[in-house]
């Protein structure tokens, strides 16, 4: 499990913590895991759920695992605990609140008393999407 990796490195994190280059290294191995978990995720292999998941755990072995190497806990944790848990964060909310906006509209929609326009504005939805909803457009 992606999380527990990085104790396959602990033994090291002495030479990690004192020499910039084995620590570069490292930060690129966890870069390279990152990669991966997004191309798994683009390929819908895993959700944006448990990609951010694996992210996040990876982060707290990281904080409690390498507290006195400063450097190791700083390199890799960074890169672990960065910024990709925010846009994971994000996306995850956007996904959430379309499809709360899908699920209102398609409400709208069934009461049929609003036309595709007053829909659209009213849940925050194109027009194109709402038509799409309605049964009125193709994919």
């Amino acid at each position: 499990m992606i999380p527990f990796y990085i104790f396959s490195h602990e033994k090291n994190f002495p030479e990690y913590n004192s020499n910039e280059q084995e620590l570069s290294e490292l930060k690129s191995e966890y870069q390279d895991i990152l990669e991966r978990l997004d191309n798994l995720e683009q390929q819908e292999v895993i959700g944006a759920f448990d990609k951010r998941t694996l992210i996040e755990l990876s982060s707290d072995v990281i904080k409690e695992i390498a507290q006195k190497y400063e450097n190791v806990q700083k390199g890799v944790g960074d890169i672990m605990g960065g910024a990709l848990i925010e846009t994971s964060a994000r996306k995850l909310k956007i996904e959430a609140e379309n499809e709360a906006n899908k699920k209102t509209a398609q409400r709208m929609l069934d009461v049929g008393k609003l036309t595709i326009e007053e829909v659209a504005i009213y849940s925050g939805l194109s027009v194109e999407e709402v038509e799409q909803l309605a049964g009125l457009q193709t994919v």
